[in-house]
């Protein structure tokens, strides 16, 4: 943890937090009303405007004292303590942990943009582990809008004869989220649907909620200089921005869906434009499961490994090869469904947060990925200085691969006990400050690649699966990234299949490394197990010959 500045005297503690709330609200309001927009587009105040103005200062009231009121448990709870002492450490993660369930308590509050952020903070997993584990309950916790309001949703955006489009349409959600809710719905043509229908008065919402956040990281950044999370909130307002667009999300989910038109296990609901707009997203209904319900994936006879297997190469395809990736594939915007040529197909939803990389930045990143596979430390070394990272860029290979530049595991494999030991002295000497700067310097693609990571890596371990069917399907696809891309609408199919062919060398070069690897870190343990015991090697030689033919069964694969 960083070294926290010495703390000022208990007067100077309530100033901050007089200085928080006093200042929050009327900084905030005031924002808010000097919008150049705000004149121009609303020369008279309505009643809705005015509701909408008080709900913001009470939000944003709310949100400054739970803010204020955890800068001050930290300055009093950590004042007079040595940051190098384990009494620190434990008081740390005590006042992590109430000032987590704090912000959990104003989220559940607030609602809407603020459980967003929360989503999107937890999902980063780059924070306290008491923050994460406090804030990730929140990624299922949505409630819905009463139907009438949404129902003046869909009439101001599609028509007052909401009749003459639908020929039923259900009251009750099949799902909420933070910014919208769905529908299941049958059009007149008898096409079966789901209507996304965004909550009403979002956008003056919008503006008080982020002029909030803004407002509280920068006060914090000055409190605590060491903690700076402007590069999240800026970030998030991005991906705020994209998300509230459904004209957009529209033309996202259809250019995901021609990246995929040859991979049927892959599914996009088909849009239906003509009952579309920028508030409401009509599309195909498309059963199925959630991709980590084990339960639905047991019922429909399908294998989780196999489900885990499919969803990383899905999304090692979109970041390596397509340079278009779904920023946001937490379970409930994955389904399974019983259907697919392959026994199931992972139908893909909520395409409203996309990263699009340039060809410069996505060749670059399928290198990095061969360093990182090959555990290339020079090669990585450069790859920090391209990226403006300098020297954090050593931590690479743990941030997404989960060894050490120096480590001698092989790739997918646990670290070893004396590697464990030696990362953790060298985390000592790094403080929050460290953490900052290197957030602060990575390109913006970096953080949408981190956040779909760590989201991936929570989803294969819920399935039951190894990372290293994560890591071997990034091996693959970063090395298809690096050759050139072909349209089989334009040229011949067997050049395809020669290019394809000629793809598949170095991954299977690269598999048989890791076999070998695997073999010579197995015959390690062997050797140890026979110091102990007999049957310590009997078992060893057994696993031994039994993952080996594994390994070999799985090279096409």
């Amino acid at each position: 943890m960083a070294r926290l500045s010495k703390f000022p005297a208990k007067a100077a503690a309530l100033n901050s937090f007089y200085l928080l709330t006093g200042a929050g609200a009327a900084t905030i309001l005031t924002a808010h009303l000097l919008n150049p927009n705000y004149l121009t587009t609303s020369p008279v105040v309505t009643p809705s405007d005015l509701k909408a103005v008080l709900n913001g200062v009470v939000r944003s009231s709310r949100a400054v004292r739970t803010i204020a009121s955890s800068v001050v448990d930290y300055k009093y709870s950590l004042h007079g303590l040595s940051v190098d002492s384990d009494e620190y450490s434990r008081v740390l993660s005590e006042v992590h942990l109430r000032s987590a369930k704090r912000v959990r308590n104003l989220c559940e509050a607030n609602k809407g943009f603020y459980v967003k952020a929360a989503q999107f903070a937890a999902a980063m997993r780059k924070i306290p582990k008491e923050y994460s584990l406090a804030l990730s309950p929140l990624q299922d916790k949505a409630v819905p809008y009463l139907f009438d309001e949404i129902k003046d949703v869909l009439i101001s955006n599609l028509g007052p004869n909401l009749s003459d489009i639908f020929l039923s349409l259900d009251e009750q959600p099949i799902a909420a989220a933070s910014i919208a809710q769905v529908h299941r719905a049958v059009l007149k043509n008898k096409q079966e649907v789901a209507v996304k229908v965004q909550y009403p008065r979002l956008e003056q919402q919008m503006r008080f909620d982020l002029a909030t956040m803004s407002f509280l990281s920068k006060s914090v950044s000055l409190l605590f200089p060491e903690y700076r999370f402007q590069w999240m909130i800026s970030e998030f307002t991005k991906n705020i921005a994209m998300e509230l667009d459904f004209n957009q999300e529209a033309k996202n989910s259809e250019r995901t869906a021609r990246n995929f038109k040859y991979n049927n296990l892959v599914k996009v609901p088909y849009v239906y434009w003509d009952f579309t707009t920028n508030q409401v997203l009509t599309m195909q209904f498309c059963s199925g499961g959630k991709v980590d319900d084990l339960d639905q994936l047991k019922k429909m006879d399908i294998s989780p490994t196999m489900v885990a297997k499919a969803l990383a190469e899905v999304f090692a395809e979109m970041i390596f090869v397509h340079g278009f990736l779904h920023g946001d594939p937490h379970p409930g915007n994955i389904l399974v469904s019983p259907e697919g040529r392959n026994g199931f197909s992972l139908v893909l939803l909520d395409h409203g947060v996309y990263k699009e990389f340039d060809e410069k930045f996505r060749q670059s990143y399928c290198q990095l990925w061969k360093a990182l596979i090959y555990l290339d430390s020079n090669k990585i070394l450069q790859f920090g200085e391209q990226y403006g990272v300098g020297k954090y860029a050593r931590y690479f290979p743990l941030i997404f691969t989960g060894r050490t530049i120096d480590s001698k595991s092989a790739l997918g494999e646990a670290m070893s006990v004396d590697e464990k030991k030696n990362l953790r002295q060298e985390l000592k000497s790094l403080k929050v400050d460290d953490f900052s700067s290197f957030m602060e310097s990575v390109p913006s693609e970096f953080l949408t690649l981190l956040r779909t990571d760590e989201l991936l890596k929570s989803l294969v371990s819920k399935l039951g699966s190894s990372q290293q069917i994560r890591l071997l399907s990034y091996a693959k696809y970063a090395l298809r990234g690096l050759s050139p891309k072909l349209n089989p609408e334009n040229v011949s199919l067997v050049k395809v299949m020669l290019s394809r062919i000629q793809m598949s060398i170095p991954y299977i070069q690269l598999r048989f490394v890791l076999v070998i690897l695997e073999l010579l870190s197995l015959i390690k343990a062997m050797k140890l197990s026979v110091r102990k015991n007999f049957r310590g090697m009997v078992i060893s030689v057994n696993y031994l010959l039994v993952n080996f033919l594994r390994q070999i069964y799985v090279f096409g694969t």
